[in-house]
């Protein structure tokens, strides 16, 4: 855990410490763990009662194997994007997804508007989501949107899974959060 000079408040890779008055964030924080207890017991409700493929004990134990295991499951991506929203990082899940999304376009048009939404969310300086990227890898992306392909943030896309990978990702796995779905997969499993 990095410190910050100024504050001298400890700070992860994903916050970033703006606010002075921490308690805000600390309050914030606790909500958005009240508001993941109750996601999971409505979803795990809710497939009670439909036919959705809920994750098994064997699902959720899978996703400590890699991150695309992770990805792959539709509810292992869900728990892993209200992990980075808790982390305040969701900008590097939503910007992979995007690329995800880009990557399936198909006409001119579609890529061109797409292109220059992702550029202006997640790419220019002072975006809403900024992601952090290099200089370099954000240059190509500007050169590419008068004409965009399939691959113009293929890149950035990989720079983003790598970071998610070796930060995120393995604070996700030993997260109560992943702990709490590895609980109640088993109990599923086991009723």
């Amino acid at each position: 855990m990095k410190e910050d000079l100024k504050m001298n408040i400890p700070v992860n890779d994903c916050v970033k410490p703006t606010d002075p008055c921490k308690e805000k964030t600390r309050i914030k924080m606790k909500n958005l763990r009240n508001r993941i207890g109750l996601f999971l017991k409505i979803n795990i409700s809710h497939s009670m009662h439909h036919k959705s493929h809920r994750p098994t004990a064997d699902d959720v134990s899978q996703w400590a194997q890699s991150l695309d295991k992770l990805l792959g499951h539709k509810y292992g991506k869900a728990a892993f994007c209200i992990f980075l929203k808790t982390e305040f990082c969701e900008e590097n899940i939503e910007f992979w997804m995007a690329c995800e999304d880009f990557r399936m376009l198909s006409s001119h048009q579609e890529l061109t508007s797409k292109a220059n939404s992702i550029y202006e969310e997640f790419i220019k300086n002072e975006a809403p989501k900024e992601v952090n990227l290099d200089f370099s890898t954000k240059t190509k992306i500007m050169q590419s949107l008068p004409e965009p392909n399939a691959t113009s943030f293929l890149a950035a896309q990989r720079k983003i899974y790598s970071l998610m990978e070796n930060n995120s990702y393995p604070r996700f796995i030993l997260s109560d959060l992943y702990q709490e779905l590895c609980a109640a997969a088993k109990r599923r499993h086991n009723s």
